[in-house]
C-alpha cells in the first residue's frame, strides 16, 4: 500500500503537481489498448533520471509495485498495474538530446514520440525505420520495452536493431549505462539487448542511443488482388528470390477486405481471397526497376487487378485501405482482441486457413492482416465485451490461434509482447528450462519483484 507519508515523499521528489492521486487521474492510467483495467494507487511523472531513480529506490525500499508506462498503446496488457502500487509515467521525458550526423545516431529520452523522432531526423536526411502502427502517439521508451516492430521490419528490422546503448535505472534505484555510439562493441555481456523487449520487468530505461540510416530518396507501391491465398503467400518468397527486398509487404484476408470496403466504399475487390500491398524504396532508378519486376511477378502469379503507384499521392490512395483497418472493425463489433503471432513464411497459408476455421468454430469474426513478408500476422478477434459468453469464446479462440502458431514452429508474439494476455501460454513457445533462466535473471535484478510484477511469467 502506498501510504500518505510515501505520497508526500514522492511529491518531494518530482513536485506536487506531478504526483496524481484523484480517482479521475488514476482512471486514466488504469488501462491500455486492451480491454483490461486496474487502478494504480498513485501516478508519478518524473522529468529526470535522478527523479526516476529516487522514485524507484523508494518503491524498492517499501516493496511497492512500480509499473513504467509510456503512451499506453500496449496491446498485451503490459502496462496494467494489476497489483496497484505506482505507475511511473515517462511522458514528461520528451527531449531529443542529440542528433549526431557524424556518428549517425540519435540520443533521446523515453517519452519522445516515435513519429516526432522520425520527422526530426528526416530534416537532416536521416531515417529511423521502426514504425509500429501507433507511431504517431507511441513513445521510444515503450518501443524499447516491447521491442516494437512494424511493416518495414523485413527490409529494415525492428527496434532492437537500432538500439546501440541505454541508460537504465535498476530496481534498486542504481543507474547504469550500456553500449554506446561505437558500431562494434563486444565488451562483456550484451546488457543493452537484455533490456530491449523486457517489458519494464528489469528496469526503467531513461535514455536511448539509436542508430539511424540515410533517408530513402524515392518509393513506389503495388496493390494486387489474388483469388487464391496460396498464390499471394508464395509470391513473397519469389520476389525475394528475384533479388528485390521490398520495404513492406502487407496482406489483407477476404474478411478484412470486405470490412474495409464496407467502411471506405472505394471499390476494393471484395471477392478476392487476399490483397497484397507491396512497397519498394531507395534511389529513383532502382525503385522504377523494382516496381516493374514486382508488378510483372504479380501478373505471373495470377493477380488481378494490379495497381501501381509511383507518386506520393498515388501511394497515399493505395495505402488508405491498410490504414483504415482498425477504424473499420468497430462497425462490426464494439471490441477487438488484436493478436500478433509470427510464423515461418511457408506456413502462412496453412495458419490463415486454420484461423478462418477457428473463426467458424468459435462463431466469431476474425479478420487477418499483417506483415506477411516477415510472417507476422495480426488476427483480430471481434466481439462485444458486454456479452460474457462471447468473451469466453474469445479467450478460447485466442488459445486456438496460439496453438496453431506453435504447431508450425511459430511464436506467441512478433511485436506486441507477452504482458498479461499471453503469459499463461508461454510454455507453448518456450521450454521450461528457458523460462527458468528468464525467471533467474528477473530474480537477480529485481529480488523484491517490484518492477512491473505479474507480467510475462505464468503463475507456478
Amino acid at each position: 500500500m502506498v501510504e500518505p507519508r510515501l505520497i508526500e515523499e514522492l511529491k518531494g521528489i518530482v513536485g506536487e503537481k506531478n504526483v496524481l492521486t484523484s480517482p479521475e487521474e488514476l482512471l486514466c492510467y488504469s488501462y491500455d489498448s486492451t480491454v483490461l483495467q486496474h487502478l494504480p494507487e498513485v501516478v508519478v511523472l518524473p522529468k529526470t533520471t535522478d527523479e526516476v531513480a529516487a522514485s524507484v529506490e523508494l518503491a524498492n525500499r517499501e516493496k511497492i509495485p512500480i509499473v513504467p508506462r509510456g503512451a499506453g498503446t500496449n496491446l498485451a496488457g503490459g502496462t496494467i498495474p494489476i497489483q496497484g502500487g505506482i505507475v511511473l509515467s515517462l511522458t514528461r521525458m520528451t527531449q531529443i538530446l542529440e542528433i549526431d550526423t557524424v556518428n549517425v545516431v540519435a540520443v533521446v529520452q523515453p517519452g519522445v514520440v516515435t513519429a516526432k523522432l522520425q520527422a526530426e531526423v528526416a530534416k537532416k536526411g536521416l531515417y529511423y525505420p521502426p514504425d509500429p502502427a501507433s507511431l504517431k502517439v507511441t513513445t521510444i521508451g515503450g518501443n524499447v520495452g516491447m521491442n516494437a516492430g512494424g511493416p518495414h521490419a523485413l527490409k529494415y528490422g525492428v527496434t532492437s536493431d537500432y538500439v546501440m546503448g541505454l541508460e537504465v535505472v535498476l530496481p534498486s534505484g542504481a543507474v547504469i549505462r550500456t553500449g554506446g555510439k561505437a558500431i562494434k562493441n563486444v565488451t562483456g555481456y550484451n546488457l543493452t539487448q537484455l533490456f530491449v523487449g523486457s517489458e519494464g520487468t528489469l528496469g526503467v530505461v531513461t535514455e536511448i542511443i539509436l542508430r539511424l540510416i540515410p533517408q530513402p530518396r524515392a518509393s513506389g507501391s503495388v496493390l494486387a488482388a489474388f483469388s487464391d491465398l496460396d498464390d499471394a503467400a508464395t509470391l513473397v518468397n519469389r520476389i525475394l528470390q528475384a533479388g528485390v527486398t521490398p520495404a513492406v509487404i502487407e496482406i489483407m484476408d477476404h474478411l478484412t477486405i470486405q470490412t474495409v470496403d464496407d467502411y471506405l466504399q472505394t471499390g476494393l475487390p471484395r471477392d478476392a481471397a487476399a490483397l497484397l500491398l507491396i512497397q519498394v524504396d531507395g534511389v529513383r532508378e532502382a525503385v522504377e526497376q523494382e516496381l516493374k519486376i514486382v508488378a510483372e511477378m504479380c501478373q505471373d502469379a495470377k493477380a488481378t487487378p494490379i495497381e501501381v503507384a509511383t507518386t506520393q499521392d498515388e501511394e497515399e490512395a493505395l495505402w488508405k485501405a491498410r490504414r483504415s483497418i482498425s477504424p473499420s472493425l468497430t462497425r462490426v463489433r464494439p471490441n477487438k482482441l488484436g493478436e500478433d503471432i509470427s510464423v515461418p513464411r511457408e506456413a502462412i497459408p496453412e495458419v490463415i486457413r486454420r484461423i478462418q476455421e477457428i473463426s467458424r468454430q468459435r462463431d466469431l469474426p476474425i479478420v487477418i492482416f499483417g506483415h506477411i513478408s516477415d510472417g507476422n500476422l495480426h488476427p483480430n478477434i471481434l466481439f462485444d465485451q458486454q456479452d460474457p459468453e462471447e468473451v469466453d469464446r474469445v479467450e478460447a479462440a485466442a488459445a486456438d490461434i496460439f496453438a496453431a502458431s506453435a504447431a508450425v514452429g511459430g511464436t506467441l508474439s512478433g511485436e506486441h509482447g507477452i504482458g498479461l494476455l499471453k503469459k499463461k501460454y508461454l510454455s507453448l513457445d518456450l521450454p521450461a528450462e528457458t523460462i527458468e533462466v528468464m525467471r533467474s535473471i528477473k530474480r537477480a535484478l529485481d529480488p523484491n519483484n517490484i518492477m512491473n510484477p505479474g507480467k510475462i511469467f505464468p503463475q507456478k
